[in-house]
């Protein structure tokens, strides 16, 4: 075997090694928490137990709560991403035509983006109802002026260079911004992308917390006011499953 053929299979041998060593240590973890609960370390009331959870999540799924549940929180969080994701990206890359309107709207996006949005939570839910529309507004909010910030960033990264050479090879603004901007700025807003799907849950399951009639936000606070804390652990599990699957099906839609 060439060296050449050894030096191309040693990373895809390292990245077999890490996912197994990913995936054995969720499985330790798993069962140092199973051991736990079954021999007393753990308050099998607050904790539960990995079984005690996965019997509750068949039975909610056997009612048809849990996928109706999980559908409405996955439509919800990736609408908002998208919509927050692709305006937001537009607006930022728009900013290179005019640098005056960038510099007067930049430090205006800093302080929208370290504003605490899920304080509108309330607001929002009143003035757009209980329902759908409520939780996809919020987590639009929660990523639009990341991705604004972003996109600008990237375009603003953009070597003057090779700017100056495409204009004295005669091409006009807008080919400068289509084939050098935007190329350019991908990166930036591809980055991104895992950030922003997380801040679209957030602000998906803030407004089922606060009024709504369906999602895994809303089951975990009924689960919460009944203290059947079984159910909750099934919501905390659920979410953190669904946001890996939004998170790979969310940065794959854009690229």
């Amino acid at each position: 075997m060439s060296k050449r053929t050894l030096a191309a299979e040693a990373p895809a041998r390292g990245g077999v090694v890490v996912q197994m060593w990913r995936w054995g240590l969720l499985a330790a973890l798993i069962a140092l928490w199973e051991a736990g609960a079954q021999l007393g370390w753990l308050d099998p009331f607050f904790f539960s137990s990995p079984t005690q959870i996965w019997q509750t999540a068949i039975l909610k799924w056997q009612s048809g709560a849990l996928p109706r549940d999980i559908a409405y929180t996955a439509a919800s969080t990736l609408l908002g991403f998208l919509l927050g994701t692709g305006i937001g990206s537009v607006i930022g890359l728009l900013f290179w035509f005019s640098r005056p309107v960038a510099l007067v709207a930049e430090p205006w996006l800093i302080v929208l983006n370290a504003l605490p949005k899920l304080a509108l939570a309330p607001v929002l839910v009143i003035i757009c109802g209980i329902g759908f529309a409520s939780k996809v507004v919020l987590a639009f909010l929660m990523t639009v002026i990341t991705a604004a910030i972003s996109a600008w960033s990237g375009a603003k990264a953009v070597d003057p260079a090779l700017t100056t050479l495409l204009y004295s090879l005669g091409a006009r603004r807008r080919q400068v911004f289509t084939l050098l901007v935007v190329p350019s700025a991908m990166p930036w807003i591809i980055s991104g992308l895992r950030v922003n799907i997380a801040l679209s849950m957030a602000g998906s399951i803030a407004g089922e917390f606060i009024a709504s009639d369906r999602g895994l936000g809303r089951m975990i606070v009924y689960a919460g006011t009944t203290f059947d804390l079984k159910l909750v652990w099934v919501g905390v599990v659920v979410l953190s499953i669904l946001s890996g699957i939004l998170s790979m099906v969310g940065v794959g839609v854009y690229i």
